[in-house]
């Protein structure tokens, strides 16, 4: 299972378009996922204090698109100072992957923590 925090509006569209695709995926040519042990750290430091987001749990298996592990920024070049593989999909997401969704507000501090269920 990997997972992908985006806004409430964008995976509403996806669901029209019946597939998701995040503006990285243009501008990089992947979309950032996240582990379950990343999921958090990767929202506060780039999401901290946004209000109406959403993490997608996406089953790999499903997933019409390749998934590589790779450094953040992509290109399979482990930087030693992340010291984590990121799963990035290079492609768009097929909503037959989506397997749950969660709302996913920070507190009163403006942090994230994993939504009960997770």
């Amino acid at each position: 299972m990997i997972y992908h925090i985006t806004n409430h509006k964008d995976w509403e569209k996806a669901k029209t378009e019946n597939e998701y695709s995040a503006p990285s995926l243009q501008a990089e040519g992947f979309i950032h996922c996240s582990t379950l042990k990343q999921i958090t750290d990767t929202a506060n430091v780039f999401f901290k204090g946004q209000r109406g987001l959403t993490i997608l749990c996406i089953d790999e298996g499903k997933l019409k698109s390749e998934v590589k592990f790779e450094d953040p920024t992509g290109g399979g070049k482990h930087d030693p100072q992340v010291g984590n593989l990121f799963p990035h999909v290079y492609g768009p997401v097929n909503l037959s992957s989506v397997i749950q969704v969660y709302d996913f507000p920070p507190d009163e501090q403006g942090f994230f923590s994993l939504p009960e269920g997770m």
